[in-house]
């Protein structure tokens, strides 16, 4: 399967994991609290995810869980910016984490090339804008929407609405003009989701990558693996490494990472496994 990143980059994913470097321009994010805010601190974490064998950067601007309120304005102010800065130091692709149309099209316009919304396209204007800028897309589930609590979600049949979700969503994207190897398909682990639920869905990612898309994982660190080992934030390090593992082996292609260097270990050691696995045995009599 080959996944492209915008017009420019091409991937090769058949066995091969790519990994998705997290860059959080927020003072409140759930995993590192804002110690990247500030510009220079998030150029060297930048530079650091780079060297560590990241494929590609997200910046997102607003984290995806319930705080105060980010208007437009101040997105884009700390979004955009780094975003240019990237752009002119590394030659890999960015990705622009945001539901706001209006911040996606100002990202790309500074040189992202892939839009990733947690909010499932829930904007008209978000598919089209990605369309026009040949923009690759990841379309995530969500049972409410960003920022909004939702502790205790009911689904009637869990795996069939979410994956039915995804598929619609990729299909909106189809209609929009977005092509088929520019979409990415998430099932939003821990969003809208309890953490048996979350959990669930990681042991059945063989079903989202039946959608034929190339399929993401966003575990790093989440919830569900804390609640599962009784695991703070700061220690699910190695639970984010085997559920990336997991993940893999049923198809998953796209690692979103806090620790990209283990991360891109633990990918390339399963590239090579699968591969090995998939190579004909020659028995010589």
């Amino acid at each position: 399967m080959i996944l492209e990143l915008g017009p420019s980059y091409r991937f090769d994913i058949t066995h091969r994991a790519l990994v998705m470097g997290i860059l959080n321009r927020t003072p409140d994010s759930f995993y590192d609290g804002g110690q990247y805010f500030g510009f220079d601190e998030f150029l060297a974490k930048a530079e650091r995810l780079v060297d560590e064998g990241a494929d590609f950067l997200d910046v997102g601007g607003v984290k995806a869980g319930p705080g105060p309120e980010v208007g437009t304005e101040e997105e884009l102010e700390r979004v955009v910016p780094g975003i240019e800065a990237l752009r002119d130091r590394f030659d890999v692709p960015i990705s622009v984490d945001t539901w706001n149309p209006s911040v996606l099209r100002a990202a790309l316009v500074a040189g992202a090339v892939v839009g990733n919304d947690i909010s499932g396209f829930a904007h008209p204007d978000y598919l089209p804008t990605c369309a026009e800028f040949g923009a690759s897309v990841v379309a995530t589930h969500i049972r409410l929407g960003p920022r909004i609590p939702d502790p205790e979600p009911v689904y009637d049949d869990l795996r069939r609405e979410v994956r039915g979700f995804l598929a619609d969503r990729a299909a909106a994207a189809l209609d929009a003009g977005v092509p088929a190897q520019r979409v990415m398909v998430d099932d939003g682990l821990d969003l809208g989701k309890t953490e048996p639920q979350s959990l669930e869905l990681l042991r059945t990612s063989d079903e989202l990558a039946a959608l034929g898309y190339a399929a993401f994982l966003s575990a790093s660190n989440k919830r569900f693996l804390g609640e599962l080992l009784g695991l703070e934030v700061t220690e699910r390090r190695e639970a984010s490494h085997a559920a990336h593992v997991l993940g893999i082996r049923l198809g998953c292609r796209v690692l979103r990472a806090h620790d990209v260097r283990g991360a891109r270990r633990t990918a390339d050691i399963v590239a090579e496994l699968l591969e090995r696995h998939d190579t004909p045995t020659v028995v010589r009599g």
